[in-house]
């Protein structure tokens, strides 16, 4: 049988010899396409949003959040809409 190579990554000649392959390698695998590699998740936005501190009226910020989940977006559609920009 032919010597390994001693070196950082584990070689092995047969591929019998392999490790098992698990979810666990899986999990901590790198995709690439070709040189370049991929980043997991979603894609970073062209115009993404920014974070401001905003003071509100009680009873204006207690309205929107009554209207429940996606209040904040509302508020965004409702300045668009006051300043007569493209709604996106």
């Amino acid at each position: 049988m032919p010597k390994k190579k001693k070196s950082g990554a584990a070689t092995w000649t047969d591929p019998d010899d392999a490790p098992p392959l698990t979810d666990a390698f899986f999990d901590g695998a790198e995709i690439r396409h070709g040189e370049r590699i991929v980043r997991r998740g979603r894609p970073p936005l062209p115009n993404p949003k920014q974070a401001v501190k905003l003071r509100l009226d009680a009873d204006v910020l207690a309205a929107y959040r009554k209207t429940g989940v996606g209040w904040q977006t509302r508020i965004n559609e409702d300045l668009r809409k006051a300043r007569k920009l493209k709604v996106g």
